[in-house]
């Protein structure tokens, strides 16, 4: 509910009830005025405007420019018709205009619905008007006048803070529904397009000729496509290519090659079933007895992000290096650890490849996992190879899961 709303029904309330004190005054001097008749006309036209226009200020959808000024005027009209209708006397004894403090209501609708400029636009009308009725500067008038103006510009400078409070968590949900569309399409980018690039490259150096230029102009969009995704590194679900598909090199994370897509969207999934393709020559994959289950599109997720870790293993642990991965099914998470005997990661090579724009452990394996709710821990030591432990709480789901660590 918008916080203007409370404020709009405390306006409705306030002239039905200031109303009817300025008609149970006008009752009780009606012998005093001078032309009762058009005093008790003026009354009969404000409480038919009142009956009417109730609603409009119900809502800011409702009061418009228009009805505030419309409502101003009744306000001020019966102000300076007091001058004409009521005794000179009983004005100069500071007796009360036809509509009293009903007139405030009209200036707080300006007060909300514009801001507190408005309401020092409304409330100074008001204000000249009440000194033409009392022709002279009275100590009471001028100090309703002063309240009535005070009043209605700390109200509206009120509202006005309060919308901008009321705007920023709204502006800031926008950015991150923005932000994880960008990281979708950034994840996508990077398992996709940039994997082909990067093997046009490799493939036309190889060949040489008209393909050597092919490769170059390859290179260069993949540098700058990598630059328009480092923008803003962040997880999303990518394309999955064939197990065993050779992959495009990618210094600090390759691209991953993901097991198939876990089949039953909804219900749960084994990760060791979704990881077993992984396991041959050169990989050992062990876990326990029994199957251990995540819903299906967390289990997906992090089945590709261990393909993810793998890829690496190919890549900078060399044709020879064997890797591990271990399976374990703890009470309230799920952690797969992949390790390998290669050279390990020179200490700071990470950060520095996500500042390149080299985004495979920060999209496929970090994003990943934040977007479940998870973690990714590194150790390695070089010389004595690398070790990564992926860590999903269970029941995690894309996009819906806590904040996890990296």
């Amino acid at each position: 509910m918008s916080v203007e709303l409370p404020l709009w029904r405390a306006i409705t309330g306030y002239r039905i009830l200031t109303l009817g004190y300025a008609l149970c005054l006008f009752a009780l001097s009606y012998g005093k005025y001078a032309h009762p008749l058009g005093a008790a006309a003026y009354m009969g036209a404000i409480t038919l405007w009142t009956a009417l226009t109730w609603r409009r200020t119900t809502s800011p959808e409702r009061c418009g420019r228009r009805f505030l000024v419309a409502d101003l005027g009744f306000a001020v009209g019966g102000i300076l018709l007091t001058s004409v209708v009521d005794t000179h006397a009983r004005i100069m004894d500071g007796a009360a205009t036809l509509p009293s403090i009903w007139t405030a209501g009209a200036v707080l609708g300006f007060a909300i619905r514009g801001g507190w400029r408005w309401a020092a636009v409304a409330s100074t009308v008001v204000a000249v008007a009440n000194l033409v009725e009392r022709e002279e500067l009275a100590r009471d008038t001028v100090h309703n006048v002063v309240l009535v103006w005070v009043a209605s510009v700390a109200i509206g400078y009120v509202v006005e803070v309060a919308r901008a409070s009321e705007r920023t968590p709204a502006r800031a949900l926008q950015i991150d529904a923005a932000t994880r569309e960008r990281e979708r399409l950034a994840r996508d980018i990077h398992d996709s397009v940039l994997q082909v690039l990067a093997m046009v490259q490799r493939r036309g150096a190889a060949i040489g000729g008209e393909a050597a230029e092919l490769g170059r102009m390859a290179g260069e969009q993949e540098v700058a496509l990598r630059t328009l995704v480092s923008g803003r590194p962040v997880p999303a679900r990518r394309a999955v290519p064939p197990a065993g598909a050779a992959p495009a090199a990618d210094p600090g994370g390759a691209p991953p090659t993901a097991p198939p897509a876990a089949p039953g969207a909804g219900g749960p999934c084994d990760v060791q079933a979704l990881l077993a393709p992984y396991a041959g020559a050169g990989m050992t994959l062990s876990g326990p007895g029994t199957a251990v289950e995540l819903p299906a599109a967390a289990a997906a997720e992090l089945a590709a992000a261990v393909g993810a870790a793998l890829d690496n293993v190919r890549v900078h642990a060399g044709a020879g290096a064997r890797a591990w991965i271990l399976v374990e099914d703890a009470p309230d998470a799920v952690i797969v650890t992949v390790r390998d005997d290669g050279p390990g990661i020179p200490e700071g090579r990470l950060a520095d490849a996500e500042r390149e724009g080299r985004l495979g452990v920060a999209l496929s394996i970090r994003g990943r996992l934040r977007d479940l709710g998870g973690s990714a821990e590194w150790i390695s030591v070089p010389g004595q190879g690398t070790e990564v432990e992926l860590t999903v709480p269970k029941g995690a789901a894309p996009g819906g899961g806590r904040r996890g660590k990296a």
